[in-house]
């Protein structure tokens, strides 16, 4: 699970929640949180922080993993572009298999991650799916 982790010195509570959220997503099985700090632009709080590096770490991970051999089947699941470099680096290897999913809107299609002359599997996780797996504590109150 990759998130971005408030500043403790910028919003104290948030950062509080965040770390809750972590230490309780760790204790989880096969689960491991990976948060980089959030940037914060100079009008904060009119404007809202940004997540900086995530996208990056997620496809150094998604790609080192698999050269390190540590997953038969790597799902990226993220409809960001910038991630199609790690997932057409992953595919040439030839093993692990790559593969997508991507959140199924009650409308529409969705999106997700596709590559030009390529059969990428996509795992689409309806709505039932999700709240299933949704986490609902409120990591602010604790």
């Amino acid at each position: 699970m990759y998130r971005g982790l408030p500043s403790s010195a910028k919003d104290p509570k948030g950062y509080g929640a965040a770390r809750r959220q972590i230490a309780a997503w760790n204790k989880l099985p096969h689960v491991a949180v990976t948060a980089r700090p959030l940037r914060y632009p100079r009008d904060y709080p009119a404007s809202k922080p940004e997540e900086k590096g995530i996208d990056v770490q997620i496809a150094l991970d998604f790609v080192m993993m698999a050269v390190r051999g540590e997953y038969d089947v790597g799902v990226l699941m993220s409809g960001d572009t910038d991630l199609l470099p790690a997932l057409e680096e992953v595919i040439r290897l030839s093993h692990p298999t790559a593969e997508v999913a991507a959140w199924r809107p009650l409308t529409d299609q969705g999106r997700r991650l596709r590559l030009k002359n390529s059969r990428l599997y996509c795992h689409w996780i309806d709505h039932h799916a999700y709240t299933s797996i949704r986490d609902n504590t409120d990591y602010t109150t604790r």
